[in-house]
């Protein structure tokens, strides 16, 4: 199988993020515990450890504003359900997963809030139009660092300069950019940041991660256990408990470990030129000869502000379903067809209701693999227009 998914989840992980799950889940797989037996602790050690590299790695505030998640969509549910109260006016894009959309959308049906959804030019947001959106009752900003479907890169530091003198709050969705786009938070006024292990991070599925800087204080909307204080009646308002009620996937954390040792052994910029380097063969193809047969890329390419998320647009007569099924059946390639979650922008697009065919290359995949697919996008066009 060719795997050009990664913007869903990474894949193959790097050899040693496979190690570390194996030695972890077969030595200390406990449940973590800031006492009590060796393996309780040496679990409650690790969740440690993995606050201490996230903090590190995106330079926050303190390790005990890293609230590990089940995934980006819980990081993001925990601020958005955590923070905003009725009468609050939020403000949003086009380009948004439906982890942000969705409870969004349901707050703003339910009369909790009011929303601007910004509207992006070819991918990009402009940071004046951002400006222009706030308002004196404009608690929180969420917006994307990176479209998911196109894999362009917001203007995110100019954003939060903005946001932060308006005295709003601004939250990042991180998903398509933790790992290969680095992030640092002591120079760049975000107030959260949440997004997933197993997309360029390659920790397994299943963990993820919420920072939350001191001007953000979200109510607890997961409430439980919490491996120490057992005694009080509700969550304990210390950092990170506060917001993490129940046990974590300590085993992901641990491949999260691993994972973020191997970026940056790689260095981000390397594994981001990589993939470009990639997507360039697909855009040279697209503008020499998949144009002439009814083939564009959808947004604007420009490789300084990309990642991995490419989406072409196929030729009238050929639905991006049966292009990705093809693609899997007889090519033994996968790719991403159809909507990703995000269907604002694909109305902005006009690629909406059948969307668009996503590929997204990772550090394993190599010039031959891309030789492949646009082979295979030759013939299957050549069949069909």
């Amino acid at each position: 199988m060719i795997y050009l998914d990664n913007a869903a989840t990474s894949f193959p992980k790097p050899e040693p993020v496979y190690q570390a799950l194996d030695r972890f889940a077969r030595t200390a797989l406990a449940n973590p515990g800031r006492a009590g037996h060796r393996m309780a602790v040496q679990a409650e050690g690790t969740l440690d450890q993995g606050r201490h590299l996230l903090n590190q790695f995106f330079r926050g505030e303190a390790p005990q504003r890293w609230i590990f998640t089940l995934n980006g969509t819980d990081a993001l549910n925990l601020a958005i359900k955590g923070l905003v109260q009725p009468g609050d006016h939020v403000v949003t894009s086009d380009l948004e997963h439906n982890s942000v959309s969705r409870p969004l959308r349901a707050l703003e049906r339910a009369g909790v809030i009011t929303l601007t959804r910004l509207e992006s030019e070819a991918g990009y947001l402009d940071p004046a139009a951002v400006a222009k959106a706030l308002r004196p009752e404009t608690r929180l900003v969420v917006l994307t660092h990176a479209a998911n479907v196109l894999g362009t890169v917001q203007p995110i530091e100019a954003i939060a300069r903005i946001v932060r003198q308006a005295d709003s709050l601004l939250l990042v969705d991180a998903a398509q950019t933790a790992g290969v786009v680095p992030i640092d938070l002591k120079t760049t006024p975000i107030d959260l940041l949440a997004f997933p292990g197993h997309k360029a991070l390659y920790a397994p599925t299943g963990v993820g991660a919420l920072y939350v800087g001191p001007r953000a204080r979200p109510r607890p909307w997961r409430e439980g256990g919490t491996g120490g204080d057992s005694s009080s009646e509700v969550q304990p308002e210390e950092y990170p408990y506060f917001l993490e009620g129940g046990t974590p996937n300590v085993l992901g954390v641990a491949g999260l470990i691993a994972g973020i040792d191997w970026v940056n052994e790689q260095g981000q910029e390397t594994l981001r030129r990589h993939e470009i380097a990639l997507l360039t063969r697909v855009v040279d193809w697209v503008e020499a000869e998949g144009a002439a047969i009814g083939w564009r890329i959808a947004g604007r390419w420009d490789p300084e502000t990309h990642v991995a998320p490419l989406s072409l647009v196929p030729p009238e007569g050929l639905s991006p379903s049966d292009l990705g099924g093809i693609l899997d059946s007889s090519f033994d390639i996968a790719v991403r067809p159809g909507l990703h979650c995000a269907p604002y922008i694909h109305r902005r697009l006009g690629t909406f209701p059948d969307g668009t065919i996503r590929l997204s290359p990772g550090p394993f995949n190599t010039p031959d693999h891309i030789d492949a697919l646009l082979k295979a996008l030759t013939e299957i066009t050549a069949g069909v227009v």
